[in-house]
């Protein structure tokens, strides 16, 4: 991996850790906020959707933004924006006030994820990217994890609203760095497969014949189907496991530990495959979401807690393994200059997964039970499976499904030349 490529993702690697740091400390301090303010589960569990809602609908327009204006400006702009939003919620001063606080938040964080992939497609080759983004992405097990030791001390020691503002900090930290040690981007005709396609049209008509093909939104349904289990699985399994198996909250929260850490090597692996096969992503997600569709039924069966999370582990990690090939095809081939577009859309598939999982689950565990709402979750991978099966599966399939050389006054000249 060249070393402009190592730097890159190393930064990115900080920054996504302190996305989902900020991101996830709410959780942890929903109990002391709802209690301070005086709320109901529902008004909590709107405190956490807000930011899902916010954060889907600025995905597209982060990619486009970031293929407009530049990366690593979209992506700085993102960073200090919630980091703000972060410290501005230690000062919150009603559920109103929170609720706006973290819409905000949720709009600020949904331009960083298309100018990351972005970015860091436009300082690595082709051949290995794939696999810097699985590293990159593994970051989200780290903030994970981190959330959980900055909230297990800070919480009790100083409280909901000192945490915040210390949270804040980071984010500040990672936009300096980033400023001072980000690499310049690679020579477009470096940093693109095929080096034709490095020098085609940036313009508005080229972003948007990427958001218009059908291939495009194959692959944002696929990762749809991953982001079912994903979303599904981590917004109830502490509840499950608390109501239906009578375990703690708080060991609860660490039998999430061992998933979270297998799912960040998978996607390491993931990537890794992605770039030995040159895309091909059938390969993994059709095998990897048969799995998971059979382990994600099996689950809310299984007879121990001790099974329960042997299982939820090898989901975890199994399911992972299609988050990079999701990406693949569209990264290898699409220039930098619509890079931000491409991924936003397929983001755009998850977040709305993240939305949509969540609420069904909790819906169907009402109407029916929690074993019922499992197996509802084994849909995401039957449509992962049917979007990959029709999605191209290498670069020379997704340059015949998006032909970004065609702007319409070619077409028109091809068209008048034909007639004649």
């Amino acid at each position: 991996m060249l070393r402009s490529t190592r730097i890159t993702v190393l930064l990115l690697f900080a920054a996504w850790a302190v996305d989902y740091i900020d991101r996830l400390v709410i959780n942890l301090a929903l109990p002391a906020i709802g209690t301070e303010f005086a709320l109901d589960y529902g008004q909590r569990g709107l405190i956490v959707s807000a930011f899902f809602v916010a954060y889907a609908l600025s995905q597209i327009p982060g990619g486009l933004l970031a293929d407009r204006f530049g990366a690593v400006r979209i992506a700085l702009a993102g960073l200090i924006a919630w980091s703000l939003f972060t410290g501005l919620t230690a000062i919150a001063w009603s559920f109103t006030a929170l609720l706006a606080i973290r819409l905000l938040f949720g709009f600020a964080q949904g331009v960083f994820p298309a100018a990351a992939i972005k970015l860091l497609s436009e300082r690595s080759v082709p051949e290995q990217r794939m696999t810097a983004n699985g590293w990159m992405l593994s970051s989200n097990a780290f903030g994970s994890f981190a959330a959980a030791i900055i909230a297990s001390i800070l919480l009790p020691l100083w409280g909901w609203r000192p945490m915040f503002a210390v949270i804040a900090v980071l984010g500040v930290l990672v936009v300096v760095a980033i400023k001072r040690w980000m690499p310049e981007a690679l020579p477009s005709d470096v940093s693109a497969l095929d080096p034709a396609t490095a020098h085609r049209s940036s313009s508005s008509s080229g972003v948007g014949i990427v958001l218009r093909a059908p291939a495009m939104w194959c692959f944002a349904l696929v990762f749809f189907g991953y982001d079912v289990i994903v979303w599904g699985i981590g917004s109830w399994t502490v509840s499950y496991l608390h109501e239906e198996r009578g375990v703690s909250i708080g060991t609860a929260g660490l039998l999430s530990i061992g998933p979270t850490l297998v799912a960040a090597i998978a996607v390491i692996v993931g990537g890794r495959l992605s770039d030995r096969w040159e895309g091909r992503p059938r390969r993994i997600i059709v095998p990897a979401m048969i799995v998971s569709a059979a382990l994600v039924i099996v689950l809310p069966h299984t007879e121990s807690v001790t099974m329960f999370v042997v299982v939820g582990t090898v989901l975890s990690g199994i399911s992972a393994l299609c988050y990079m090939p999701a990406f693949a095809v569209p990264l290898r081939t699409l220039p930098a200059s619509v890079s931000g577009a491409a991924s936003s859309m397929i983001l755009f598939g998850g977040m709305i997964a993240g939305i949509a999982a969540p609420l069904a689950f909790g819906a169907i565990v009402d109407a029916a039970s929690w074993t019922t709402a499992f197996g509802a979750l084994a849909v995401g991978p039957l449509i992962a499976i049917v979007a990959v099966l029709a999605a191209p599966q290498t670069t020379d399939h997704m340059l015949a499904a998006v032909r970004l050389d065609r702007t319409p006054d070619r077409e028109e000249t091809h068209e008048h030349s034909t007639v004649e």
